[in-house]
């Protein structure tokens, strides 16, 4: 049986009460993510998450949480559909390292309306990639999985919000890597989610340069003058409200005073440096674009204090309440 409130086919409508599960896939199974999903669980309640990884990972994690042995279900369709008070459904792969196999589950499962969103813990790119995966990382993977070109990186929850236009690439890539339409992708998406999703009528968008000084009219880098302004300049023809391009070391104590709802910045760390300094343990990983909902920890896997009991469930925590507020449980 498809769980209550859950479509046939496509994903849930967010917003509409869903009563299909949040998913959480706990990511890395040597790292704290196991840890950080049970304890976020155990802190904000279990009767609407089903978790989708492995088991004996989970359950090392349990042991030092008074938890009991934690008994899988055969299918995620069972255990979405269960009342059971902790429900797991583990992928068992032969094929691929278990994190790859439970997000293609997830991701199965939340296209297919048998889960309303998805909540993703840290996977380790070095670990992956030894093994063979070709992406730099979940946002990219995702993508592949929804069919989505080019999903957009974003980040919520604290005093900043933040959407990258560049992710996983050398910094000596990205001048290359920048174009008008990835530009002016990112923005729109932006938008768009901010409008639709978190139901802000006129997001305001503050949108960084690329070069020191935003190029300095050309003095520092065409960059801006050929490529983010045109960008801009044609979504605002769209009656969409961004400003830029803005020099970075200004944008983001602007935002933080109120004046903009979202920065989009053209690189990795141009976005996430600041971010992390103000809001690490509070800012969610959201992945806009997607026709399902993805949102993540903003954190890695901290193998030094994995199998502690050490691990601080706060981004995990945010991740899942930020899920639950936008299906629609949480107001």
């Amino acid at each position: 049986m498809v769980p209550e409130g859950a479509t046939e086919r496509g994903h849930p409508v967010y917003g509409q009460g869903v009563k299909a599960p949040v998913l959480i896939t706990p990511g890395d199974p040597l790292g704290i993510g196991p840890e950080v999903s049970l304890k976020a669980i155990l802190s904000t309640g279990s009767a609407d998450v089903v978790l989708v990884g492995d088991q004996q990972a989970l359950e090392r994690s349990a042991r030092p949480l008074g938890l009991p042995p934690i008994s899988p279900f055969s299918s995620l369709a069972e255990a979405a559909a269960s009342s059971a008070p902790l429900r797991l459904f583990d992928p068992g792969s032969q094929r691929e390292p278990v994190e790859l196999a439970a997000l293609r589950c997830a991701v199965h499962a939340c296209m297919e309306g048998w889960a309303s969103g998805l909540v993703t813990g840290p996977i380790h790119k070095a670990r992956l990639a030894a093994r063979g995966f070709a992406h730099p990382g979940h946002t990219e993977f995702l993508g592949e999985l929804c069919g989505v070109e080019r999903p957009v990186m974003a980040f919520v929850g604290g005093e900043l919000r933040v959407a990258l236009v560049t992710v996983h690439l050398p910094l000596r890539e990205v001048a290359s890597a920048l174009t008008r339409s990835r530009v002016e992708h990112t923005i729109r998406v932006a938008h768009r989610a901010l409008h639709t999703v978190l139901g802000l009528p006129r997001p305001r968008l503050l949108v960084c340069g690329l070069n020191p000084h935003a190029g300095d009219q050309g003095l520092l880098g065409s960059e801006e003058i050929e490529v983010i302004h045109p960008a801009i300049e044609a979504c605002v023809a769209d009656g969409i409200d961004a400003r830029g391009p803005l020099s970075a070391e200004g944008v983001f104590r602007q935002a933080r005073s109120g004046e903009a709802d979202m920065v989009i910045a053209m690189y990795h760390d141009q976005g996430l440096a600041p971010l992390k300094l103000i809001d690490f343990g509070r800012s969610v990983n959201w992945t806009l674009g997607l026709p399902i909902l993805r949102v993540s920890v903003d954190h890695g896997t901290a193998d030094d204090i994995a199998g502690q009991d050490r691990a601080d469930p706060a981004s995990m925590i945010a991740a899942l309440q930020l899920a639950r507020r936008l299906v629609g449980r949480e107001g």
